[in-house]
């Protein structure tokens, strides 16, 4: 049995080889909910943290790529690279895409979306001050913790409450409403750049707050109506 959505539609694909066993088969761990072909991640979105990180109110979406390479799910390991000295928590609301984009005025962007999942901008602040630019820093392995799955109901999903929590004290709290650019206003500046297919993601950016996370750390990020993506550091 397999799941897939397919023009924005969710389905399931039974093989004619498989068999009802009327049994149950307790849950293991949780996977990544997709593995996207791209995470299209957006910088600066929230004004606070603009401020925070000493630079101007953008005036539109300021993009960046994360590979699918760093991808990993709930309860797996946020690895240290040993070129860091610090690394960097940095909660936010991940949308996935669910039909192929193109072009997308915002008015429709809903028509293209999956759903929605917690995300974790992992960012290696040290090596993000050194090199002038995001790509190293953000890159590494394990470094885009996704989960704990897809919620593809939500009401309105920009007037969500957002937290990040390092071994249960709060780091991060804001809410979606203070996004700059919500959720379909990317959708629509993002297609208008480069073609969304299913399965893609578009990680809408951190409010203020981010800090360090430390070996040995728990880190949760919580989304309101969406759950807790919790992941350990090593």
């Amino acid at each position: 049995m397999g799941f897939a959505t397919e023009d924005g539609q969710n389905f399931l694909r039974y093989d004619s080889s498989t068999r009802t066993t009327g049994g149950r088969v307790d849950l293991e761990r949780l996977l990544a909910p997709v593995v996207p072909g791209k995470i299209v991640a957006v910088g600066l979105n929230y004004r606070d943290h603009a401020r925070e990180m000493a630079h101007e109110i953008p005036k539109e979406p300021v993009l960046f790529i994360k590979p699918s390479t760093a991808v990993i799910g709930p309860g797996e390991a946020i690895r240290y690279p040993s070129q860091s000295s610090r690394v960097d928590y940095e909660a936010e609301l991940a949308v996935v895409i669910g039909r192929t984009c193109k072009d997308a005025p915002a008015a429709s962007a809903r028509d293209f979306i999956l759903g929605y999942t917690c995300f974790n901008d992992v960012t290696a602040r040290d090596l993000q001050a050194k090199d002038g630019q995001w790509t190293r820093a953000k890159s590494f392995d394990t470094f885009a913790p996704l989960g704990p799955w897809i919620v593809t109901d939500l009401h309105d999903p920009h007037d969500l409450e957002l937290t990040a929590r390092v071994n249960g004290e709060i780091r991060q709290s804001s809410s979606t409403a203070n996004l700059i650019f919500n959720s379909f206003d990317l959708v629509e500046f993002v297609s208008h750049v480069m073609t969304l297919n299913p399965g893609d993601v578009i990680a809408t950016g951190t409010p203020a707050g981010i800090g360090p996370m430390n070996r040995g750390d728990e880190v949760e990020i919580g989304i309101q109506g969406i759950g807790v993506l919790r992941n350990p550091v090593v």
